[in-house]
């Protein structure tokens, strides 16, 4: 995630994601529809891989997560969290510690002291709560726009569409929500997605690109989605 708490630079940041050439043509409402009915068939409650037990500790991982994977998080993050689930207990531990739980991550270094700075603001500031607004959590340090739309839709049900590079592969594919980077994508999901299908949408596609929809080589011969896909990138079998 971001390491500066600027809002400008965070924007800037979030379009790292982007997609050359012209941008594909939006589907129509029904075939979006048709879509998240196909995705709600399979998975009626999609979950987000990331281990947790509280909101604190969702938000830590999700910072924890930038370039690195959920698994690799979630081995590093089952013994931290049993010591310290709340910022009192994590400041308490203090950054060595921290950062030792860390080490096998990516950008550990600066992830520990995010992780302190944040838990830190979240006490003098937010009563030791994580906040329940983008604008908040956006302040936090090592905290972006989709670190706190994640934050918002898991931990307090809100309807947001934190987009990484599975979403917004599967957006640009699907043609869901085209867009050249990923504040384009964000804002056509927040307009093309149906809201009874909102509060899972992030989850739904994620997934799918994380295991079916893949970069280099997508699983087309089992995609549920395979009649409907126009994409250049589909293989035919």
């Amino acid at each position: 995630m971001d390491q500066q708490n600027s809002a400008p630079r965070k924007l800037a940041a979030a379009k790292h994601i982007t997609l050359a050439g012209p941008r594909p043509r939006a589907r129509k409402p029904a075939e979006i529809r048709e879509i998240f009915e196909r995705f709600r068939a399979a998975n009626p409650e999609p979950k987000g891989e990331l281990e947790s037990v509280n909101a604190f500790t969702l938000l830590v991982a999700v910072v924890l997560s930038a370039q690195a994977t959920d698994a690799g998080v979630n081995k590093a993050t089952r013994p931290l969290f049993a010591i310290a689930d709340t910022p009192q207990k994590m400041l308490a531990l203090g950054e060595d510690k921290v950062r030792d739980a860390i080490k096998t991550i990516g950008l550990y270094r600066n992830k520990a002291k995010n992780v302190i700075a944040l838990s830190e603001k979240l006490i003098a500031e937010f009563g030791g709560q994580v906040p329940t607004t983008r604008e908040a959590l956006e302040s936090l340090p090592g905290v972006g726009r989709k670190t706190a739309n994640v934050v918002l839709n898991i931990a307090f049900g809100q309807i947001t569409h934190a987009v990484d590079t599975h979403v917004f592969r599967v957006a640009n594919r699907l043609r869901i929500a085209p867009g050249k980077n990923v504040l384009q994508v964000e804002l056509g999901l927040e307009k093309a997605i149906p809201p009874e299908f909102g509060r899972h949408a992030h989850h739904w596609l994620i997934l799918h690109g994380r295991y079916t929809c893949k970069a280099l080589r997508p699983e087309c011969g089992r995609c549920i989605q395979n009649d409907l896909c126009d994409s250049p990138d589909k293989r035919v079998t």
